[in-house]
């Protein structure tokens, strides 16, 4: 027993069919042989909070850290989108004011008629905040226009409590831990960093390597599933 170390997870508290049929779902998504005309992306966003410094940093000698005082000034927040094909190594990254229904919307459209313009169909995984719906593309575009998008995607939502099932969750921690665990101050000083680190990532062609499968769940996470006995 180490009671001073902690994992965290984020499961259901019990048995939980609907849980794990979309976790199946997911989970069977992942396994596809890769397809150019039917690619699998992930789409996940997170809030950020805009940092400045309120005071200068001190003058650097020879051989010295930067020195920045821990005061800083509080700069509002924003919402960061965050675009990944796993086993195309393609990203896509931005900063928004806010994550509205129209926000949203107009993401998705970005995803179907400049990321992937030519492809049969794009199969999109995300959590189902209310904002992930097709309702959002309607509030936002003419009628013909939201079907034509809707039409264009095949939607796989994680389960409630299954945000680690989004392989775009681990793409925005890379993006932390790489591009903003450091204070920025401005939404444009955000955006071109993180237009700078996904420049990088797509020239290398960073692919994510998912190993957990059905088979593993059913056997890793049995308690989550119903006993039919």
């Amino acid at each position: 027993m180490r009671p001073h170390l902690s994992d965290y997870w984020c499961l259901p508290a019990k048995a939980d069919a609907d849980f794990v049929a979309r976790m199946e779902d997911v989970l069977d998504v992942y396994e596809r042989p890769y397809d150019p005309s039917r690619p699998v992306v992930c789409m996940d966003e997170k809030p950020y909070q805009l940092l400045g410094e309120a005071r200068g940093p001190w003058a650097m000698r020879p051989g010295d850290d930067r020195k920045v005082d821990s005061e800083y000034a509080r700069n509002g927040t924003c919402s960061i989108f965050a675009f990944v094909e796993p086993l195309g190594g393609r990203h896509h990254v931005c900063a928004l004011q806010h994550r509205t229904a129209n926000d949203w919307a107009h993401q998705i459209k970005y995803l179907v008629d400049v990321m992937y313009p030519d492809v049969e169909k794009i199969t999109l995984v995300m959590d189902n905040l209310n904002t992930h719906a097709p309702s959002s593309l309607y509030k936002t575009f003419a009628p013909q226009e939201a079907n034509r998008i809707w039409k264009r995607l095949d939607v796989h939502y994680t389960p409630k409590h299954g945000s680690w099932l989004d392989i775009a969750e681990v793409e925005l921690n890379v993006l932390t831990r790489q591009c903003l665990n450091r204070r920025i101050a401005t939404m444009e000083e955000l955006q071109r960093e993180m237009s700078a680190w996904e420049r990088e990532r797509n020239e290398l062609g960073s692919k994510v390597n998912w190993q957990f499968t059905t088979a593993d769940a059913r056997t890793k996470l049995v308690s989550l599933y119903p006993d039919l006995g």
